[in-house]
């Protein structure tokens, strides 16, 4: 099968039927996982010789593997990780992909060679953010669902990253890697690959459908062709958890639309086979709102059931797509020789122009006889005799291209013989195509990385974060460093000034459209005298080290082991609050210089999306920043809107004041306050002064349970 040379279709392989059907139906490359460290760890996934009998099956055939390395790991999964990557690197895969900066540092310690690509999971949408990836070693990304077709255009014009986006299955409320709702609910963290998918259970919004954070399966393959003008070149299908018989169609279906091909019969079987009320393009064409959210209901599973059947088919045979050309020589007095090349048409069409080389183009591969050919006492051996005995490659990865014959008069060549020539040559360059993806591994160059020295912690600091300065009273001037909103202003920043507070300010996470402003903004506050830029993704630490500010990460940082957080010392982060995930027993042991503190009091997101749940049940007119959603068991999570975006937050506030003394070696605790009145925060202030104990609903968050 001629695969496209100027896009790639990437497809999920969750396990080894859907790896068949992926490749069989047209993917140019799949990703999968193995192990613990990956998004999807409940799919049937790959490890050891399963791990390296997919990647050979795949490069047989011209399709790339890209190996799912995309969870955050902690200090003690180390050593599993490293394995994994060696695995990986015996394997052959072409590619890691990754969420953790420290995945991405050890990966380019120990396997030098390897391509890094950006998961989703980064929450990487600004053009400066991309940039960022670019210097840390990652040579693509996937750009966020959330993003328009403008905004993906924007990055292009910034970067000349490979970009990567999503074009079908299932869509998240919650921009990637900025979700803990799985984690704060019930302990299943969608950082480590254990999602439980609590969006998809009821969230009741005022006038809303009762389920407000279930959005409908994203649906873009129409417009395959308005993203490759805008600088997408690997298409993305989503469903490492789904059936093959979903891979099968959302492949053949991307095929279809790169050839131009109209298919209504296919378009609806796959819309049939998995949907959730239908599918959606909202985000790509900006027209977000009710119409995006859907559940999974009675009559989509009844639809699907009688399409699997149909949809086999398109996977059912194994034609081998990697055309060779064949040499052969039969001349008297030598011994027989055929040379197999992997066909130059192949070599172009396999390996995508963005993607990296495939790893069979131009390999080549020789048998030769044992004897040279006898006589003929019969009929001798013709060319076309030969040619039927060579074009035999059923069974095998690869299908005849091309066969240069040159055969003396006059002898005799046995079936027999010139079969098992053909089957020799196929199997050399089976095993050159193999042997050649092998990257070397070097165990030596992690032993620096993950050999920080013990942390010492200095006396302790508080940093408070106000969601608005009408939150600010006299009593946030004697707790410790401020945190502020960067669109507080001129005015407020040369007030606290005036005050003598110390003060930063905060980046907003989303960053979709106005990057370069953000930036003006932190030069002015630079100005008005603010100490820090207060960030919660990548795209904050870029743009604050553009505007020349030290940075506090923010906990969304995601900073769940040693060299993550100096990974992200070395971007800038002068002091850092761990991950919400990690007990507290975890955050003791973290090693390293940098500064880490923990989250003693605050209402902490759960969600940060771009499609706002209150919306489906309200005009924006009608909202005043702040609603709440109400779950199946009556609990209020408040949702507040800014900067483009809306959060969700918990429905009760973290409070760990009175436990300090019982987490050890950190440097200082963030007070974080969102939807609080000014006396609350007065009362709340003089609580956690005090280390007294909490009052009304609260909770310890994860530093007691962790995540799985």
């Amino acid at each position: 099968m001629m695969r496209n040379s100027a896009v790639e279709v990437l497809a999920p392989a969750g396990g080894r039927e859907a790896l068949s059907a992926a490749v069989r139906c047209g993917a140019d490359a799949v990703y999968l996982g193995a192990g613990s460290f990956n998004a999807r760890r409940n799919a049937a996934n790959f490890s050891g010789e399963g791990l390296q009998e997919a990647v050979a099956y795949c490069h047989l055939r011209g399709v790339r593997v890209y190996l799912t390395l995309n969870t955050l790991v902690s200090d003690d999964e180390t050593g599993d990780l490293l394995q994994l990557m060696e695995d990986a690197a015996e394997a052959g895969v072409d590619a890691f992909i990754v969420q953790d900066l420290a995945v991405a540092r050890l990966a380019r310690a120990v396997v030098p060679d390897i391509r890094l690509h950006g998961s989703t999971q980064l929450s990487v949408m600004a053009p400066e953010g991309f940039e960022k990836l670019q210097e840390l070693g990652f040579v693509r990304a996937v750009v966020p669902r959330e993003l328009t077709l403008s905004e993906m255009e924007r990055i292009h014009r910034h970067t000349d990253m490979e970009l990567e986006a999503f074009v079908h299955g299932a869509l998240c409320m919650s921009v990637s890697g900025q979700c803990y709702l799985s984690a704060m609910l019930g302990g299943r963290s969608g950082n480590r690959g254990l999602c439980a998918q609590p969006c998809r259970l009821p969230f009741q919004a005022a006038g809303g459908t009762g389920h407000d954070l279930s959005l409908r399966d994203l649906d873009l393959i129409e417009h395959m062709g308005e993203m490759a003008a805008a600088g997408i070149t690997s298409f993305k299908i989503e469903g490492r958890m789904k059936r093959p018989e979903y891979v099968a169609a959302a492949v053949t279906a991307c095929r279809n639309e790169l050839a131009g091909i109209q298919d209504p019969e296919l378009t609806a079987n796959l819309r049939a086979v998995f949907s959730r009320s239908g599918f959606t393009d909202g985000y790509l064409t900006g027209r977000r709102g009710r119409d995006m959210f859907g559940t999974r209901s009675k009559d989509d599973v009844t639809a699907a059931g009688p399409i699997l059947q149909d949809l086999q088919k398109l996977y059912a045979d194994d034609t081998g797509p990697t055309p060779v050309d064949f040499t052969f020589r039969a001349v008297a007095g030598e011994p027989l020789k055929l040379t197999a090349t992997v066909a130059g048409a192949n070599a172009g069409a396999g390996a995508s122009a963005v993607a990296g080389a495939n790893a069979g183009a131009g390999a080549q591969a020789t048998a030769v006889s044992a004897e040279p050919p006898q006589p003929a006492t019969g009929r001798p051996a013709s060319d076309a005799s030969v040619r039927k005995h060579l074009a035999k490659t059923g069974g095998t990865a690869f299908t005849l291209h091309n066969l240069q014959i040159d055969l003396d008069d006059g002898l005799f060549l046995p079936a027999s013989g010139l079969n098992a020539l053909r089957r020799e040559a196929l199997a050399n360059l089976s095993a050159e195509i193999v042997g050649r993806a092998h990257r070397s591994f070097h165990p030596a160059e992690a032993e620096a990385l993950v050999g920080l020295p013990p942390h010492r912690a200095a006396s302790p600091r508080t940093y408070i974060r106000l969601s608005s300065m009408d939150q600010y009273t006299e009593s946030c001037c004697s707790g410790g460093a401020l945190i502020v909103p960067l669109a507080s202003g001129e005015e407020a920043w040369e007030r606290l000034k005036r005050d003598g507070v110390v003060f930063g300010v905060e980046i907003p996470r989303p960053q979709y459209r106005y990057s370069e402003r953000t930036v003006g903004r932190l030069r002015a506050a630079k100005q008005c005298g603010t100490s820090f830029a207060f960030a919660g993704a990548l795209d904050g630490v870029a743009l604050a080290g553009l505007a020349g500010l030290p940075v506090l990460g923010s906990f969304t940082l995601n900073a769940y082991s040693s060299v993550t957080m100096e990974e992200y010392r070395k971007l800038g982060v002068q002091a850092i609050v761990t991950s919400l995930e990690l007990k507290t027993s975890a955050i003791e042991r973290l090693r390293g210089d940098i500064p880490r503190g923990i989250v003693t009091y605050g209402r902490t997101p759960l969600m940060l999306t771009r499609n706002c749940p209150i919306r489906n049940g309200t005009d924006c007119r009608h909202c005043h920043g702040t609603r709440s959603l109400t779950d199946r068991k009556g609990m209020e999570f408040p949702v507040v809107c800014g900067n483009g975006a809306s959060e969700v937050l918990n429905s009760r506030p973290i409070y760990m004041a009175d436990k300090l003394q019982e987490v050890k070696n950190i440097d200082f605790s963030l007070v974080y306050f969102t939807i609080e009145s000014p006396t609350e925060i007065e009362g709340i202030l003089k609580q956690v002064a005090e280390g007294l104990p909490p009052q009304g609903e609260f909770t310890r968050g994860l530093y007691y349970r962790g995540v799985q």
